[in-house]
């Protein structure tokens, strides 16, 4: 029968795969059998690969994407790494975290998506528990319903199991090391859950770096889940760095209970393609959330970084500031929505975005958002590009200081307004070396 009059015949549109999303589907197929996990986790895998299958990578025309079109971006995956052990000596290691290997510090380390008890550090302090995930892949839950997500999900081989119990303080700062090695690139897929108890005092570093000599063309999927009891004090810090070739994807999914303190730091450095995903969430009232980061790109880095802060419950605060320095033809992205529900009364929101251009190719975009349901609140953001002030570079040759140090003064100086907010005092010394190495290598 010819359809009614005025109106168009039904018609389904296949959608192309890329190489990628069909090299992906097929290097699952393929690993399936060789995956860690009892059949309950196969089944949640399975259920993972499906969902990537029918979502594919994310493209442009998705709005929490449209500065970073993976479909795009991503030719060839690296096969993943799983089942394989590469050497790592002690010295490697110690190389790879360069001016964090000199903080006293607990380690739990992953070389390539996998555990090596042998090259981990940790005491055994009471009141802390940590572990690896392959040590008792039991079970597995499915964490976010975007494609990253759940290809996460899908091949996840490891990740770090930590629980302060309420009431511990730590003295030192609990490292989460991932190392990429090899001769060959690799994909790593890793999945961290960590349970901070009530009235805790910790300080947890994610560090992702590469060994001395390695293929630095590999890539990282990782998602960190973080629950926060009340009234803890928590200081959060990831550091990604390296040469300028590697692809790193990254989620955070942060809960907060009431009354707690925590602050979230992201480093990100010399990545050919970065995206990094906060998502935190107020569970409880009075608490406090202080999210922020540095990132710099020279060359053609592409680092983007999208958050969500949720305020769900009232009298809640939160505080967001990323600082950026861009050379060559990089670019920055920053996204930042936050979200203030009908009953989140006496919620003090602000966020701040800004980045220093050191060259005409370079670019970044913002988009900062407010989507305010409640009457009695205080919120406010804000975004800024701008190249090196002349006033004060100026002012600083006036001074005798010769213009490629002051220039340089300037754009550590800048970066430095966000990593101080680091309270562990190793820990900012390491961010600021680490940043101080990335512009010596710059020529400003």
């Amino acid at each position: 029968m010819p359809p009614s009059k005025g109106k168009l015949p039904e018609m389904s549109v296949a959608v192309m795969k890329t190489k990628a999303e069909l090299a992906l589907a097929e290097q699952f197929a393929n690993l399936r059998g060789t995956l860690p996990g009892a059949p309950e986790v196969a089944a949640v895998r399975e259920d993972a690969i499906a969902t990537f299958a029918e979502l594919g990578l994310p493209h442009r025309r998705i709005e929490e994407w449209k500065y970073t079109d993976l479909r795009a971006a991503l030719k060839e995956p690296p096969p993943p790494a799983v089942g394989e052990t590469v050497g790592v000596p002690a010295a490697g290691i110690a190389a790879a975290l360069g001016p964090f290997g000199d903080i006293a510090a607990s380690r739990i380390v992953f070389v390539n998506g996998q555990y090596r008890p042998e090259i981990s550090i940790f005491d055994g302090r009471k009141g802390v528990s940590v572990s690896a995930l392959s040590q008792n892949f039991l079970k597995l839950v499915a964490a976010g319903d975007d494609a990253v997500s759940a290809l996460n999900t899908a091949f996840v081989t490891d990740g770090a199991e930590i629980e302060i119990k309420p009431g511990t303080k730590l003295a030192k700062p609990l490292f989460v090391v991932a190392v990429a090695a090899g001769s060959t690139p690799r994909l790593s897929t890793l999945r961290h859950t960590m349970t901070v108890g009530a009235g805790v005092e910790a300080t947890i570093v994610e560090l992702y770096v590469t060994l001395p000599g390695a293929d630095a063309g590999g890539q990282v999927n990782t998602l960190t889940e973080i629950h926060v009891g009340k009234g803890a004090q928590v200081t959060h810090v990831k550091a990604a760095v390296d040469d300028g070739r590697a692809t790193h994807l990254s989620n955070w999914i942060v809960r907060l209970g009431a009354e707690c303190d925590y602050k979230g730091f992201q480093m990100t450095s010399g990545l050919a393609l970065a995206r990094n995903s906060i998502t935190a969430t107020f569970t409880g009232e009075g608490a406090k959330l202080d999210l922020s980061g540095a990132f710099l790109g020279r060359g053609s880095d592409h680092i983007d970084t999208t958050l969500v802060v949720d305020h769900a419950v009232p009298r809640c605060e939160s505080r967001e500031l990323f600082t950026g320095v861009l050379d060559g033809r990089a670019r920055g992205i920053f996204q930042g929505k936050v979200i203030v529900r009908p009953k989140a009364q006496k919620t003090d929101g602000k966020q701040m975005a800004k980045v220093m251009m050191l060259s005409p190719d370079a670019e970044f975009d913002s988009k900062p958002e407010l989507e305010i349901y409640a009457d009695d609140v205080v919120c406010g953001h804000g975004s800024t590009a701008a190249e090196i002030d002349a006033d004060l570079l100026f002012y600083c040759m006036a001074r005798g200081i010769p213009v490629e140090q002051a220039r340089a003064l300037l754009v550590e100086s800048f970066i430095g307004e966000a990593i101080d907010k680091v309270g562990h005092e190793g820990v900012r010394e390491a961010l600021g070396k680490t940043a101080r190495d990335w512009l010596a290598a710059v020529a400003i």
